[in-house]
């Protein structure tokens, strides 16, 4: 999965919208002091987002958006953010046509032409309700931020809002004395985490995550989106077809820091379904070109997965130190493989091909592995399984990653258990990849029992510590969870350790 989910890059304002935009740009102030919006007067900068179907008009000191086409089509405000900094988002939202409707706070941010995306917090609104999203979002090496106000399955979906405010963050961070979850662990396996990187920036956040984890994860910087450089591939595609030109610099923050404060790092992903450029399987990287042959694109891959190692190892030998090859390839429903560009391109055995790949070029010592979700489930483990036992008959693979992104009401521990058990029984290095557990409210008995699970998930793992090669929650703080609605990590916005970080100390300690 991932630390924010992005939308497909888009090319979306009509002129008239981008010379608002720049229009308000250029007056937006310091919102690094915060933002409150007005709209007694005039929309205050904000401008609608599409293909030039929707509007925007004021009602009663609320803005409100109509003739929606699409989920993203919506108010939208450029904002000038101080990068590395962490900001508090909230807007109150309100929709008189379906009972209920999800609503997004969402950002666009903008790095030499190419547009990306982040969601940054959510909620549900009722019928003729007034409803606050919430959310936050650490600015990254950006030089345009657009936040906007979007649906989750509501395309045609009007509605207003108002008291957006967004406010820079001051408070202390971190502050609290307690055990280093490395530390903890010690002897057992590493325990670590996913940044991102804009995270990688705000040298606090860093060093709090430094002082309690060994290992990280990119959380979207690695992934094929962020390292294939489209428009260098295209170029050299017209002489080679088999050309594919990689680029580090989203990742480099997150990279340097772990180079020089020892930390670890776990590569994610190579080859996934998700988040890979269409064009990376069209003949000349061009959307409206014919898909190229399974030579060409395994062609295509190997210098894909050539220039990543060659690169990584040249310039930060020893700091990348395991990879999910490949990422979610099977079926929930099925336990076979999951249809998309790979096999259409490729054929069945792209996995394979590609943890031939993979082991051909990656630096000695490098662990390779296969990574997916829903692993307590069937049929889709008993999939998994088949799958790991033909990557072992190749000599290729070294482990497995649960990703365990679960709920304190499913999967139950006993589910759990048995996929850990008949996993590991295979004899294989075993990774926890991207740990989180939701719960429906901020109570104390919601974060008790989130505890409770946490500490059966340990309880599960410990048996097999020798087997481990580490523990990596989906994140640190709640707030800048890709589940932030639902609280799912062990710390707080403010750092602050909740009962399911106690929970996971004391298992290991065995207390």
């Amino acid at each position: 999965m991932s630390v924010g989910r992005e939308h497909k890059v888009r090319k979306i304002l009509l002129l008239a919208a981008l010379l608002l935009a720049f229009g308000c740009l250029a007056g937006a102030g310091a919102e690094g002091s915060g933002y409150h919006s007005d709209f007694s007067r005039d929309t205050d900068g904000w401008y609608a987002r599409s293909m030039g179907e929707a509007s925007l008009s004021l009602e009663d000191g609320a803005l409100a958006i109509a003739g929606r086409a699409d989920d993203w089509n919506s108010p939208g405000r450029d904002f000038r953010l101080e990068k590395g900094e962490t900001y508090a988002l909230s807007v109150r939202v309100m929709q008189d046509e379906a009972d209920a409707a999800r609503f997004m706070i969402s950002v666009a941010h903008t790095r030499g032409g190419v547009e990306s995306y982040e969601n940054l917090g959510s909620a549900t609104a009722k019928k003729g309700e007034w409803t606050t999203v919430t959310g936050s979002y650490t600015a990254g090496d950006y030089e345009r931020f657009v936040l906007y106000v979007e649906t989750t399955g509501a395309p045609e979906l009007s509605f207003r809002m108002k008291d957006f405010t967004l406010e820079g963050r001051v408070s202390e961070f971190g502050g609290e004395d307690i055990p280093a979850l490395k530390d903890v662990c010690a002897g057992l396996f590493d325990f670590g985490t996913a940044v991102t990187g804009s995270e990688a920036l705000n040298r606090q956040r860093m060093a709090f995550y430094a002082s309690q984890f060994n290992i990280m994860t990119p959380g979207n910087e690695l992934k094929p989106d962020f390292v294939l450089d489209v428009n260098a591939s295209k170029a050299m595609a017209t002489e080679d077809e088999t050309a594919a030109v990689v680029r580090f610099d989203a990742v480099k923050p997150l990279l340097d820091f772990a180079r020089e404060n020892g930390v670890k790092v776990h590569g994610h992903v190579l080859v996934w379904h998700s988040q890979t450029p269409e064009v990376f399987f069209h003949e000349g990287y061009s959307r409206f070109k014919p898909l190229v042959s399974r030579e060409v694109m395994l062609a295509r891959l190997e210098n894909y997965v050539k220039g990543i190692m060659e690169y990584l190892d040249e310039n930060y030998p020893g700091v990348v130190v395991s990879w999910d090859v490949v990422n979610e390839a099977i079926d929930d429903g099925t336990g076979k493989l999951r249809a998309s560009n790979w096999t259409k391109v490729v054929g069945d055995d792209f996995i394979l091909r590609a943890f031939e790949i993979a082991r051909k070029y990656a630096p000695e010592g490098t662990l390779l592995y296969y990574n997916d979700y829903n692993t307590a489930l069937e049929p889709k483990q008993t999939g998994i399984v088949n799958l790991l036992q033909d990557l072992m008959a190749e000599g290729t693979v070294d482990g497995y990653g649960f990703q365990m992104h679960h709920d304190v009401r499913f999967p139950s521990a006993a589910q759990i258990k048995k996929s850990v058990e008949r996993i590991a029984a295979l004899g294989l290095r075993l990774r926890v990849s991207e740990l989180d557990v939701t719960v429906g409210s901020r109570s104390d008995e919601a974060f008790e029992k989130q505890a409770a699970y946490y500490a059966d998930v340990m309880a599960i793992l410990l048996p097999y510590a020798e087997q481990i090669e580490a523990v990596q929650v989906w994140g640190v703080t709640d707030d800048l969870s890709w589940r932030a609605s639902q609280y799912p990590l062990l710390f707080d916005a403010a750092a602050a350790p909740k009962p399911a970080f106690w929970a996971v100390v004391n298992a290991v300690k065995g207390e």
